[in-house]
């Protein structure tokens, strides 16, 4: 395949994709990641694709299914996310060994978690969870490293990415920027999908965190399949037609109960 047909190739993947890594397409096409890279060059100039830390996303999906940085997410549904942590935090019994993402959902379960009885060890790609724990005494927190990635605050790339296939957790806890029942979950990030990936193919137990707005949400890349996951921990009850579809498949839905007064009392003092 010549160099014009390659990056063809390339814009044809990443419209059916909507994102890959350079690592990914190296080896689709066969070629070198430097090859790919200057590919990657040539149709940033003629503004056919956008390049993305560890990759390339396609340049034409509409501005909602990009990632946007972890300070502005934060605060949304902030609520929900603490029911939702809560809710995780009761079927947690130390000594586990637990993974989080880089996700808030992930972050609000961390200040939960760094509460509980000592004895747990948390893995995770999260330069702020790994913060979260930092004065909790008892814990143990390890690090997947790699590059880091401001937007994000996680560590990525291929580094990280070995990293984490030494680890076998007892349960993931995951979460989503898209959820859809029938298909599966959906990120906009290339840099930290890929250890969602991996992390699930060898977790014990996959946890899915979603609060409502997650749900009918597709972004632009495809991460996990319904199968991988076991559970999903929510705030509202999935619409009927979801909540079918996910009992079909042997998944596991938990809805968020109340806090309790104590644990209302604990999300403020946080």
């Amino acid at each position: 395949m010549n160099q014009t047909d390659r990056q063809a190739a390339i814009i044809k993947q990443l419209d059916s994709a909507g994102a890959c890594s350079y690592q990914d397409l190296a080896a689709l096409f066969g070629v070198s990641e430097m090859t790919i890279r200057r590919d990657a060059d040539k149709l940033v100039q003629q503004r056919s694709v956008i390049k993305t830390l560890g990759g390339l996303q396609t340049a034409h999906a509409p501005g909602h299914l990009y990632e946007s940085a972890v300070q502005q997410r934060l605060p949304l549904h902030r609520r929900e996310k603490e029911l939702i942590a809560v809710e995780a935090v009761r079927q947690i019994k130390p000594p586990l060994t637990v993974f989080l993402d880089g996700s808030t959902a992930c972050l609000v379960l961390a200040r939960h978690l760094c509460r509980e009885p000592p004895g747990m060890t948390v893995v995770t790609h999260s330069g702020l969870v790994c913060l979260e724990f930092g004065p909790a005494p008892g814990h143990t927190v390890l690090s997947l490293g790699g590059q880091f990635d401001p937007a994000s605050a996680c560590f990525v790339g291929p580094a990280a990415e070995e990293s984490a296939r030494r680890f076998f957790v007892d349960i993931a806890f995951l979460s989503t920027k898209g959820f859809l029942p029938k298909e599966g979950t959906f990120e906009s990030s290339i840099a930290t999908f890929r250890i969602k990936q991996l992390i699930a193919e060898q977790a014990d137990r996959v946890v899915l965190l979603a609060d409502h707005s997650k749900f009918g949400q597709r972004a632009l890349c495809k991460v996990l399949d319904i199968e991988q996951i076991d559970e999903v921990i929510t705030d509202q009850p999935p619409v009927p037609a979801d909540l079918a579809v996910l009992q079909d498949r042997g998944v596991d839905v938990r809805i968020a109960a109340e806090m309790r007064p104590a644990e209302e009392d604990a999300c403020h003092a946080t």
